[in-house]
Order: structure tokens, then sequence, then C-alpha cells
């Protein structure tokens, strides 16, 4: 809908949706990924194959669904305060959705860690169990992610400020820490002593952690797409919701690798 077609028929400020097949598609995408990836986790002949094509599919229709999104945003002029007010607020409702389900895992974490059992030697780590060293590279990643938040905010103030230039290298200075931080957290996997099936010690320790990795990989997609819209000319001073999204989101990740680290890494080591 154009703003000429809008301010012809429509008294408010609201975006009026057109018809979609993305929603609908993306529904049916997840349905099939959750349904095959039981039936994989249960060993169904040839459920693997299904579960890559529904991850494609999931993948592309998302992609096509935000294509739109950011058109309507750009290019028609119907993300106006007021809908950008409801996405803002979809946003932080999303962020705290997030956080609600890292408040389970370390629930989890704590409820073993505080009173160990008889079944874990009484004590934590549970015997058997050789915790990774909090100040090797889980310290090194703790600096790598603060100062990638450091950065995204440069880049953030950059942007309202009106220097482009600021905006695109802090977004740069950003998706390299991130990358570099991915990389270690997999080195770390590599070289731990434990795995997973390591009792309730290895079961929260790589569920807490390796979601946290998920969620700065989400991340760090949320912050390319961003970039790629400043180089794009796709934001302004005023008008730049989908990269303070990922930044919101990005020192909403930051701050859960800090009770990561000061819970899991150090006083749980």
């Amino acid at each position: 809908m154009t703003n000429e077609i809008r301010s012809t028929f429509q008294g408010h400020p609201f975006h009026l949706v057109s018809p979609s097949p993305w929603p609908i598609l993306t529904c049916v995408s997840l349905l099939t990924l959750t349904s095959t990836g039981v039936a994989f986790m249960h060993n169904f002949q040839g459920a693997v194959n299904i579960l890559h094509l529904a991850f494609i599919a999931l993948t592309t229709t998302m992609a096509f669904w935000f294509r739109d999104v950011i058109s309507e945003g750009t290019f028609l002029g119907n993300h106006t305060l007021a809908v950008q007010k409801g996405l803002n607020m979809g946003i932080v409702l999303f962020i705290v959705s997030e956080a609600l389900f890292f408040v389970a895992v370390f629930w989890a974490y704590f409820h073993s860690a505080l009173s160990p059992t008889v079944e874990l030697g009484a004590q934590w780590p549970p015997m058997g169990i050789e915790a990774i060293n909090a100040f090797e590279l889980p310290l090194l990643n703790t600096v790598l992610l603060l100062a990638s938040g450091i950065t995204i905010t440069y880049a953030h103030h950059s942007i309202i400020q009106g220097n482009r230039g600021g905006a695109l290298y802090g977004a740069v200075f950003t998706l390299v820490l991130a990358g570099v931080f991915t990389l270690f957290q997999g080195v770390e996997y590599a070289v731990s002593s434990f795995t997973i099936s390591d009792g309730t010690f290895g079961s929260v320790f790589y569920f807490g952690t390796g979601f946290h990795g998920f969620h700065v990989i989400i991340g760090t997609i949320f912050l390319g797409v961003g970039f790629w819209r400043l180089l794009a000319y796709h934001l302004t001073e005023n008008h730049h919701l989908g990269l303070e999204g990922g930044i919101l989101y990005w020192h909403f990740v930051d701050i859960v690798w800090l009770v990561l680290y000061l819970s899991v890494y150090y006083w749980g080591s």
C-alpha cells in the first residue's frame, strides 16, 4: 500500500498488512521441522532427509517474509511512528520471553549446584568431572563479547548522529568479534574433558552455553542484515528499527553471557 493510497482511504497511522503466503508456509515448515526432529531422534528411517528439507523451507520462507517487511518499511512507507512503537514492543516482549527461557536454564543449574545429591558425590562439580578453567578461554570470550557490545553501541550512536562511516565500522568490528567468539566456543567444546552425556553437570553446562551460542549466531545474522541494510542506504538516523532491534538483542546476549560466566564458569568450577 503506497503513501497516496493510505492517505486516501485510511484515517489512522497503522499498517494494514496485505495478504501474504509466508506466515502459513512458515508455520507448516516449523511443524514439519519439529515433527521430523522428533522422528529423527527416535531413529525413524528417512527422517533426516525430511528434516533437512524442512530446515531449508523454513529458512527460505523466513527470508522472503523478512524481505517483504523490509520493503514495507523502507520503500512503501508503511512503518509509521505508531507502527514502529508496536514493533518495538514486539522486540521487547520477544527478548523478555528469551530471558525467561534462560531463567529456566539457570534454575536447572542451581537446583543441582546449590545442593548436590549423593548421586553427584555431594559436591559440585560432581566427582570425575574436571570443570573448564574460568580464567582461560572463557575469560577471553568474555572480553570479546563485551568488546562487541562496545563496538555495536558505537555503531548505534553513530547512526543516530548521522555518521554513516562510524556505524559501518562499528557493525563490521562487532561481526568480526562475534565470529571469533563463536569460533573459540567451538574450540572450547572440542578440548573439553566432558560431554553432554556426563550427568547433570554436562547436561546443564552444554544446554546453557550451547543455547547461548545459538543465540549469538542468531544475533550475528540479525546484525549482519542490519549491516547490509546500512550499506544499501536503507537506514537513517530517525528510522533504523531493524538495526536497533538487533542491537537490543545483542546487549541481551551480552548480559546472559556475563551471568553464565560468573555462575557456571567461575562459581561453578
